[in-house]
């Protein structure tokens, strides 16, 4: 539960830095996933409500063939005296003081922000909800498939259990064993054939 405790934050409108793994660069239709997600998750440079600056990088991994997308904080951070000396690096702790009108080193690390998701792909088409299948996840099994095979297991069991009544039931008959029913025939019955046919 502690690793869902997402310490960091971005400002509202900032854009993004779009990071992606270098697998998405070996098959044709990680390329056509690539510039999709590219066209979704990236703001042009102008948009309106954007700010002017980048605050976070988005990152997309491949992995079992899923996308996983994480979203990470850029924090700065000036190098102070103390942590240079403690790199052992002189120039280092030389560069941390701030000259007149010069900046100073910054120590950049990212902190992650959320959301942390996984997308699946199922199937690429060529056009828009239709066209030749470019791709198809063939490994991909549907949560409506999972929950019918259920219900038809269920019902299986059910199935089975009537038809061992049913059974039962006959079996009962057969042997007379019901009241009523079988071979147990009433005594003084006049339909009875030995007394029609005597």
């Amino acid at each position: 539960m502690s690793e869902l405790h997402f310490p960091g934050n971005c400002l509202k409108g900032s854009r993004p830095i779009l990071s992606f793994d270098a697998t998405f660069d070996t098959q044709p239709y990680l390329l056509v996933i690539k510039e999709l997600l590219m066209h979704i998750f990236s703001v042009p440079k102008g948009a309106r409500k954007s700010k002017p600056f980048v605050d976070h990088v988005m990152g997309f991994t491949l992995a079992d063939g899923k996308i996983w997308i994480r979203c990470f904080q850029i924090n700065e951070a000036e190098i102070s005296k103390a942590d240079a000396k403690t790199n052992g690096d002189s120039t280092a702790a030389n560069k941390a003081k701030s000259p007149k009108g010069g900046r100073s080193e910054t120590k950049i690390s990212l902190t992650e922000i959320g959301p942390r998701f996984v997308l699946t792909p199922i199937v690429v088409l060529e056009s828009s909800f239709g066209g030749p299948v470019i791709y198809e996840n063939k490994e991909f099994v549907s949560p409506n498939q999972v929950r019918s095979d259920l219900r038809l297991s269920k019902a299986g069991r059910y199935a089975r259990r009537s038809e061992a009544g049913v059974e039962s039931k006959v079996k009962k008959r057969e042997l007379g064993l019901r009241s009523g029913e079988g071979r147990r025939v009433r005594e003084g019955d006049e339909l009875e054939e030995r007394v029609l046919f005597a």
